[in-house]
């Protein structure tokens, strides 16, 4: 009976100890692709829940109307920094769930930035102008198998188009809706 009373005491302290030891990996790389765009991402741990992601990339929009002669295309970089907060990775290991990788639900205050450097389109003259979002979200990431990973998140948050800097009267200031939806591979 001592022996029984003694393992159960030893795999609960495991478990507890587990539990504590749940924390986002030192770093990450990969890139990732989505509906209309590529990036390449770090994720660095700030702390055991926090990890600081760093993203640059393209993205791209499609446009068309009664103005344009056919549908048009556009492709301009864009850059990314994301404090993320991994909330749930010690339940998950306490349901012996993958967290390798940063696999969990996290929210995240996602700042973006758009430059106009350069674009690349099916029309000639087209420009892109300078914006910043800082968008509020939550999110999920999730491994297939040992390399590949998927990521979805959700948020509301503000969006300023510089304006004033291509000749318009004022700058624009308004509510930004984000939904990502991207299929990685991690190195």
């Amino acid at each position: 009976m001592k022996t029984v009373l003694l393992t159960l005491a030893l795999l609960s302290l495991a478990l507890v100890s587990k539990a504590q030891d749940a924390s986002v990996e030192r770093s990450i790389s990969g890139i990732q692709v989505g509906f209309l765009g590529i990036w390449a991402h770090n994720e660095a741990r700030l702390s055991n829940k926090l990890a600081l992601r760093s993203e640059a990339g393209f993205t791209s929009g499609i446009f068309g109307g009664s103005f344009y002669d056919k549908t048009g295309f556009i492709l301009t970089p864009m850059f990314f920094l994301e404090p993320k907060l991994y909330y749930n990775l010690n339940k998950r290991s306490l349901k012996s769930k993958e967290i390798s990788g940063n696999s969990g639900n996290f929210i995240s205050l996602r700042t973006a930035y758009i430059p106009d450097w350069f674009v690349i389109s099916n029309y000639d003259n087209i420009n892109v102008l300078h914006q910043v979002t800082i968008i509020p979200t939550w999110g999920i990431r999730r491994n297939i198998g040992a390399h590949f990973n998927y990521e979805t998140g959700v948020g509301l948050g503000y969006r300023h188009v510089f304006a004033k800097g291509a000749g318009y009267s004022e700058n624009t200031r308004e509510v930004e809706f984000d939904l990502r939806l991207r299929i990685g591979y991690r190195f």
